[in-house]
Parts: C-alpha cells; sequence; structure tokens
C-alpha cells in the first residue's frame, strides 16, 4: 500500500507527465472551443453567399464567389441603422445608470452602518425571485400614466436600477477590508470620496462583470420594446431583425448577415473587458 502510494507521488511530481497532462487539456479545450465557433463559422459564411447556395449539399464553408454586397443590402431592406442607434442608446445609458445606481447601494449595504439594512438589503434582493410577468401590467399602466409610453426613455427608467447589480457589487465590495474606509473618514475623507477613490478603483473586474451583463442582456431585450416602443423610428435592433425575418424570410443569406451585424457590438464590449471580467472570475473565491 505504501510503495502504490509512493509511486503515485512520483507520477504526480513528474514534470513530464505533467507536462503532457497539460498538452492534453489544451487540446481538449482548443477542439471544444473551435466546436462552439461552427454555428458563428456557418452564419459568416452564410452571409456571403447567394440564398441558393446557404443550404446547398454538400456545404462550402468557403463561398466560392464572396458576396460582400449582401451587407450592404440588408441597410436597404429595413431601417436598421435607426435600430442601431435606439439600441446603442438604450444600451448605454442603462449600462452607466446601472451600474452607478449598482455601485451607490451596494457600497451603503456593504460598509455603512444604519438601522434595517440587512432587512432592506434582503427585501430588495427578494425582487429578483418575482417574475417579470407578474408585474409587468402595472408597469405598463406606470409607464403610460407617466407619459413615457412609445419612447426610448421608458426602457431607460424601467432597466435603470437592478437588484442583481447590487447584490454583485455589494459582494465584492465585502472582499475590501473595511480599515481602508475607516481610515480614510479619519483622514476627513467623505463617503462620496471613499466611494469614488477607493471602492471604485478596486472594483475594477465586478465593473466589467456587470458592465458585460447588463450592456449584454439590454441590447438582446426583446420583449420590452416590443411592448413599449410601437412606432417604428423607435424601436431597436431585436424588434427590427424580428420584422427584417418576416419581410425577407426566405432569403437567408441576408438573414444572416444581418444577425452578424447585430451581435458585433456585443462582441466588442466583451472582448474590451474580458481581462477584468475573467479576473473577476478568478479571484472571486478569495477574500481581501
Amino acid at each position: 500500500m505504501e510503495q502504490t502510494l509512493h509511486q503515485k507521488e512520483i507520477r504526480r511530481d513528474n514534470p513530464v507527465a505533467r507536462k503532457i497532462l497539460h498538452i492534453v487539456i489544451y487540446i481538449v479545450l482548443t477542439a471544444l472551443a473551435l466546436f462552439t465557433l461552427i454555428p458563428f463559422v456557418w452564419m459568416l459564411s452564410s452571409s456571403l453567399k447567394l440564398d441558393r447556395e446557404v443550404f446547398a449539399y454538400p456545404m462550402k464553408w468557403i463561398p466560392e464567389t464572396i458576396r460582400w454586397e449582401n451587407y450592404a443590402l440588408i441597410w436597404q431592406k429595413v431601417p436598421l441603422l435607426t435600430y442601431f442607434k435606439n439600441t446603442a442608446f438604450i444600451a448605454i445609458v442603462v449600462t452607466f445608470l446601472q451600474t452607478l445606481t449598482s455601485s451607490f447601494a451596494a457600497y451603503a449595504f456593504a460598509k455603512l452602518e444604519f438601522r434595517g439594512r440587512d432587512t432592506l438589503f434582503l427585501c430588495y434582493i427578494a425582487t429578483i425571485a418575482v417574475p417579470w410577468q407578474a408585474y409587468m401590467l402595472p408597469q405598463f399602466i406606470m409607464m403610460r400614466s407617466m407619459g413615457l409610453y412609445d419612447t426610448l426613455w421608458a426602457m431607460v427608467v424601467l432597466q435603470a436600477f437592478s437588484a442583481f447589480g447590487v447584490f454583485l457589487m455589494r459582494q465584492f465590495y465585502r472582499s475590501i477590508p473595511t480599515e481602508l474606509c475607516e481610515a480614510a473618514r479619519l483622514d476627513g475623507l467623505s463617503e462620496y470620496g471613499i466611494w469614488a477613490r477607493i471602492m471604485l478603483p478596486l472594483s475594477k473586474a465586478a465593473i466589467a462583470t456587470l458592465v458585460i451583463f447588463t450592456f449584454v442582456s439590454t441590447w438582446n431585450d426583446y420583449m420590452g420594446p416590443m411592448i413599449y416602443l410601437t412606432r417604428d423610428a423607435n424601436k431597436t435592433i431585436q424588434v427590427g431583425l424580428r420584422r427584417f425575418i418576416q419581410e425577407n424570410s426566405s432569403d437567408y443569406h441576408l438573414i444572416m448577415a444581418a444577425s452578424l451585424c447585430s451581435l458585433l457590438p456585443v462582441s466588442i464590449v466583451f472582448l474590451c473587458l474580458q481581462k477584468y471580467f475573467i479576473e473577476g472570475i478568478a479571484t472571486s473565491g478569495l477574500k481581501g
């Protein structure tokens, strides 16, 4: 028994075996990553073909004739540029407001002492469990009474606050030593100064994670704009894509081109913030 354990220890400490194991793991992970990219590669390939070539058999990943004009044609079919502008406005403003309000509230729940703090936090976080369909009608009546129906600001007001964002930021703020805040107070720094000069610079990973989640969910939101936005000039890209598919149901090459264009902003945001996002995942289980 002892000899078997000794042999296992030798194999475990063997650098050659460990290197081979790492190579095998990397190969498997690379293969899985490439497998998940197949639908996107097919989408890109289909967007550069004629419609009759999309479902041709056997499938050709590289078109014989690359048709870049497909990307120019989709902007003429429906006002995609207007949809992109509306979606970008909503996504950017909502992301900024959610990050601001969530970080403010999270700082209060994590670092300030006041009566009923934990009870209030629990009640606020409990709203995550309430499905949107339960309060959809009262929310609609409220927006209409405020005169915000069929305006982009209706989508902004509805999504300016996030219980999930508060929970995420609070959990990260709790990992920051409270002694830093106490030392800053002794030096005469206000609570706003502590939040701006200490908490925010130390919370880049959490902020990047919240920005990615908020931007992606807002950009891909379909039901909200479908309910609150009726005029074509106010519609977002997801509603616009639905209209594009209805009007060009047989033009799969154009549908793929439009869908690929709608994915670009989300991909750019993730690629720009992936460093902090991965850092936040790697350090989420550590305590400060």
